[in-house]
């Protein structure tokens, strides 16, 4: 009997790029692969790479520096690439990492198996870095099983690219135009989840409000999908993310509104408070217009939760247009957000204004950083206080990370509980339950199990 070949997968980035890698695992066990978690013992090592940030791309090569070292003792082990930073410098990552076997982009996961194949057959730097596919090419999302993180919860990608082109972003350069999946494809890949007992999904796109907006041969968009989607049996919960303000349409809103399996949650960037930076950004609204559309969302949908994206330090941001960022995590009434500072990405028009003497010195980049990071604390902890001894529905996941005698899940809001549970853990995994809040932080909440059934089908209130 042949003896598998073993495959290490480090993944770093957003929740696309983990999604990508559940699909390169299942490629891969279907040539014959294992799954391991000591990198020692791999075949074969890929690193799915983020380009977002210099961080990002300088860690996806200090995980390949650590990797060369390791092939240096064992000269049969094969390495990979892939991801954006696989995209952006293609030909390039051979010299900067010559011990690199395997160069792939976002565009070209699905000829993995080959690519390895030809890796293990003795051809060196295999590259596969294709600029952009045809719609067709991502039906075969439904044609393998990704090995997923957890048998509860699955990622499904729906559209990929953006044609925005953001003055600071790389997306449009490493993942290309807005293409959108076929509604037959995803409703066929969601239909499978459901059949292997799968209770929530997310939906997952740069733009995922956008769904739809480059189709030729119907109209049809996100909120079409969502009915659709709705009506499948077995799913529980349906969640989308991430969205863009100038694509939140009505319809989408309605359709949270009205769904019950859709999530009171919505996910839409604001990425600053001020009116010029939004404009140098190239984000295409105002801050009175992201006001608007939360104050809409709130009026329209009872207790839902909007979060955020913000970027700090961008290319001759003043003391004043951050403190209008400050101010806008109130302004706005979002419940969380996430926070980077501005990192310049070759390519975009940003990085050349750094260029000309506009960089934000990196030491108060950091300063602002922490500024907002307490702000949104604050504004997180205010939101989160009205949970206090109420009764939440919560998807139970495992354990806790950091309590292995509590449980966790998520609240339809998508607050994460930690909570001590009546029953055991393998008896409540995927269920939904009842949970009554005991405690609120500001980035979670605590509880307890408050009635033992394994499923209310609670309704949405």
């Amino acid at each position: 009997m042949t003896t598998p070949r073993k495959v290490y997968l480090e993944t770093l980035g957003c929740q696309m790029n983990f999604n990508d890698s559940e699909v390169m695992l299942g490629l891969l066990q279907k040539e014959g692969f294992e799954s391991v978690d000591d990198k020692s013992q791999a075949d074969l090592l890929i690193v799915n790479t983020c380009q977002i940030r210099g961080s990002a791309e300088d860690k996806a090569f200090s995980h390949l520096g650590m990797w060369g070292k390791l092939k240096a003792k064992n000269p049969q082990i094969k390495i990979a690439m892939a991801g954006c930073v696989a995209q952006q410098n293609k030909e390039s990552i051979f010299k900067r990492a010559p011990y690199v076997d395997i160069v792939f982009g976002t565009q070209n996961i699905h000829e993995l198996p080959e690519l390895v194949r030809q890796a293990f057959n003795g051809d060196n730097r295999v590259l596969a870095v294709d600029r952009q596919k045809a719609r067709s090419t991502y039906d075969y999302l439904t044609d393998i099983a990704p090995v997923r993180e957890n048998d509860i919860s699955a990622w499904v990608t729906i559209i990929e690219g953006c044609d925005y082109f953001c003055t600071y972003c790389v997306v449009p350069y490493t993942r290309g135009r807005q293409i959108s999946r076929t509604p037959e494809s995803i409703i066929r890949e969601v239909f499978q989840l459901a059949a292997h007992g799968f209770k929530e999904i997310t939906l997952l796109g740069q733009t995922v409000d956008s769904y739809g907006k480059d189709f030729t041969d119907r109209t049809y968009g996100l909120a079409e999908l969502l009915y659709e989607l709705h009506e499948i049996e077995g799913i529980e919960r349906i969640r989308f993310m991430t969205s863009h303000p100038l694509d939140l349409t009505d319809r989408i809103i309605d359709a949270v509104a009205e769904l019950p399996k859709v999530m009171e949650y919505i996910h839409i960037p604001m990425q600053a408070g001020d009116d010029e930076i939004l404009a140098r950004m190239r984000r295409g609204y105002t801050s009175q217009q992201y006001y608007d559309l939360v104050n809409k969302i709130y009026d329209r949908i009872p207790n839902v939760a909007v979060s955020g994206d913000y970027i700090v330090g961008f290319p001759g941001e003043t003391d004043e247009q951050f403190q209008r960022t400050v101010e806008s995590v109130a302004l706005s009434g979002i419940h969380n957000a996430n926070t980077a500072a501005y990192s310049p990405r070759k390519q975009t028009p940003a990085a050349f204004w750094e260029q000309r003497g506009e960089e934000v010195p990196e030491a108060v980049k950091e300063e602002r950083l922490q500024i907002l990071i307490g702000e949104i604390r604050e504004q997180s902890l205010k939101k989160n206080l009205p949970y206090a001894n109420q009764r939440v529905e919560v998807l139970v996941e495992g354990k806790s990370k950091r309590n292995a005698e509590r449980l966790t899940g998520r609240t339809r809001t998508n607050k994460v509980v930690n909570f001590e549970a009546l029953l055991s853990e393998d008896a409540l995994v995927g269920q939904l339950i009842e949970v009554e809040i005991t405690e609120v932080l500001p980035f979670s909440l605590i509880g307890k199990m408050v009635v033992p059934e394994p499923a209310l089908g609670l309704a949405k209130r």
